[in-house]
């Protein structure tokens, strides 16, 4: 399969498409790690599409079995992507790795915005970046890989009324960060989380490149 060919179809059967694979060699890789996470975890769902994907960024097949779905975050996502919602993100690298390929929505990592007025000086920056967005992150897709705080604070965000299109949440840690992920699954609201500890940006980086793979292959 030529390097022009991985970027049209979609990552099941013998059609695989990978927009952030810039080299042939990078291709072969990604293709055959695909390949491997697919006889390992199965391939029915966009929901294994992101399974796939997770435990390939961190080299572990575990992690497909901690991968939790809720409110058809896939569907959501896609959406939310068609009409170029804003992503915001909790730190810089999160920004840095989801692909600027296949869509048109702005990525902003919430350190770089101001904080608010009210802002006391006691919360993490993350946190206060975004309370500082206020209703900004109505519609939006959240993607939130390390700052258990931040994701909490989302989660209060959404119970006052302020809604998303997605959260992706999956920080990694002893501290709040399995709570704060079973808090967000217990919201109605689509959301991509993992159970316990582990997590971290790899796995939420790879969970938005994902479906803007399954967006960009429909567009």
């Amino acid at each position: 399969m030529s390097e022009e060919s991985s970027h049209h179809g979609d990552t099941t059967g013998n059609t695989y498409i990978d927009l952030g694979a810039d080299t042939g060699e990078g291709y072969a890789i990604s293709s055959r790690s695909r390949e491997m996470a697919r006889q390992a975890i199965g391939d029915n769902s966009p929901e294994d599409r992101i399974r796939q994907r997770c435990s390939i960024a961190v080299g572990d097949f575990a992690m497909a079995g901690l991968m939790r779905f809720s409110h058809d975050p896939v569907s959501a996502g896609r959406t939310a992507l068609e009409g170029g919602a804003p992503i915001f993100t909790d730190i810089r690298m999160v920004q840095t790795g989801i692909q600027k390929k296949g869509h048109a929505s702005p990525i902003t990592c919430v350190l770089d915005l101001p904080p608010g007025p009210d802002m006391d000086g006691e919360r993490t920056r993350t946190s206060a970046g975004f309370l500082s967005l206020g209703a900004s992150i109505r519609g939006s897709i959240i993607v939130i890989g390390n700052a258990p705080s931040a994701l909490l604070v989302v989660c209060e965000m959404i119970e006052q009324g302020i809604r998303p299109a997605l959260v992706i949440g999956t920080p990694v840690g002893f501290v709040n960060a399995a709570e704060s992920k079973e808090l967000l699954r217990t919201l109605d609201i689509p959301s991509i989380s993992n159970e316990g500890t582990r997590g971290g940006t790899p796995v939420a980086v790879a969970a938005m490149n994902e479906i803007i793979t399954i967006h960009a292959a429909d567009a």
